[in-house]
């Protein structure tokens, strides 16, 4: 299966593994695309729901595997979060079930982070494998006794791994929201309209001019399609051929790899296995 888009955009949103790398490496002809939609004025910028390294991080990794990104380049759940919290709780205390790294990027985004139950306004969920019963009952109190809201990062119930996979953020939400009795206002990352509008701002560029290019129905083309955008579903990743027909998610194209993304390209390379569990297939 394979449907080429019909045009270069002027804005492109590239998801990251499975669709510009896989692992440590990049994905066939990712750094030629790329850099040939930049040479041709494309505005581009990487996003990704998965909170444990910074967007920093990340364009240092691109940049090491042939891709020079700068961290501007790059979104994530946490960059999503932060737009969210300035625009719906400016200036609120916020409890953080996350890692290390979460936490700093909070704080120097000048999100004041507290460790005191009652103290906090917001109770903020992310992928954090450091999870325990004291994490658990800090968010209870805070939102049991304190009256504060939940906010997540991401609706990912678990994170792939070359193993298979591990609990993501949705599990430690769950286990918050069963025994506070409330549910998130607010989950941020892909697919939401959240993610979607700090795209579009990084982007400075209205809907109809951005591309999606990722390797999900139900985040990456959800999103895209949820905002007027145009989603490129690319089969190098987590969703498999079979799982698109039928789907209450469907691409406006389907390309087998990033080296079918320009219009005057041709299918030159079969897409890979699907790697892991995925709801997609």
């Amino acid at each position: 299966m394979s449907t080429q888009p019909i045009q270069v955009y002027p804005g492109y949103v590239f998801d990251l593994d499975g669709t510009v790398y896989l692992g440590d490496a990049l994905l066939p002809h990712a750094a030629q695309t790329i850099g040939e939609l930049r040479r041709r004025g494309s505005h581009i910028v990487y996003v990704t729901n998965k909170p444990l390294e910074t967007a920093e991080d990340y364009a240092r990794k691109l940049t090491r595997l042939g891709v020079e990104t700068a961290r501007s380049d790059v979104v994530t759940s946490v960059d999503a979060l932060v737009d969210y919290l300035g625009e719906e709780h400016p200036g609120a205390t916020v409890l953080a079930v996350a890692e290390r790294s979460t936490t700093d990027e909070l704080s120097a985004a000048g999100v004041k982070v507290t460790t005191q139950p009652l103290e906090a306004e917001v109770v903020v969920v992310s992928f954090d494998r450091t999870f325990d019963y004291e994490k658990l009952n800090a968010a209870f109190q805070a939102v049991r006794y304190g009256g504060a809201v939940i906010v997540a990062t991401n609706p990912d119930p678990y994170c792939p791994t070359p193993e298979g996979g591990i609990p993501d953020c949705a599990a430690m939400l769950a286990a918050i929201e069963a025994c506070a009795g409330a549910k998130a206002e607010a989950v941020v990352g892909k697919p939401s309209i959240h993610m979607a509008r700090a795209l579009l701002r990084r982007l400075s560029m209205a809907p109809d001019r951005v591309a999606v290019v990722g390797d999900r129905l139900l985040t990456d083309i959800a999103m895209a399609r949820s905002m007027g955008m145009t989603g490129v579903l690319v089969l190098t990743g987590a969703t498999c051929a079979e799982s698109i027909e039928g789907s209450p998610v469907q691409p406006d194209y389907v390309i087998g790899s990033l080296s079918e993304l320009l219009p005057e390209s041709r299918p030159v390379i079969e897409a890979l296995e699907p790697r892991t569990l995925e709801a997609d297939c």
